[in-house]
C-alpha cells in the first residue's frame, strides 16, 4: 500500500511552485528555451509563459531570465534562485512521501 500526494507551495500572490511548474523549469534549464520546454510538455507557449509568470509574481525573486535574440538567438535560463527552488521543492517532496509512508505503516491500514 502507498499513499499518493501532490504538494505545492503558495504565497499570498498565488502558487509559487508545483510539480508541473517544476517539470517546466527543469525543461527550460535543459533546453534553454521556454518555447521548447512548452512543446516538450505538450502545452502552448502562452500557457507555459502564464505558469512561469505567475510563479515569478508569487516569488520574491525571478525564477527565469530571458535573453533577447541576436546572432545566437534568444533563450531562457533559470536564475540561481530558480535552481535552488527546484532542489528545495524536490527535497520537501521526498520528505513528505517518506513521512506519509511512515504514517501509513503506523496506522496499519
Amino acid at each position: 500500500m502507498k499513499i499518493k500526494s501532490k504538494i505545492w507551495i503558495e504565497t499570498e500572490e498565488g502558487i509559487l511552485i508545483s510539480e508541473g511548474r517544476i517539470q517546466l523549469l527543469k525543461l527550460i534549464a535543459e533546453m534553454g528555451s521556454l518555447n521548447k520546454a512548452a512543446k516538450a510538455m505538450n502545452i502552448s507557449y502562452q500557457k507555459a509563459w502564464k505558469l512561469v509568470d505567475a510563479s515569478n509574481k508569487a516569488s520574491e525573486m525571478p525564477l527565469i531570465e530571458t535573453q533577447v535574440g541576436g546572432n545566437k538567438g534568444g533563450g531562457t535560463v533559470l536564475t540561481p534562485y530558480g535552481k535552488q527552488l527546484i532542489a528545495s521543492f524536490e527535497a520537501i517532496n521526498v520528505a513528505c512521501w517518506e513521512f506519509l509512508d511512515i504514517e501509513l505503516k503506523k496506522h496499519k491500514l
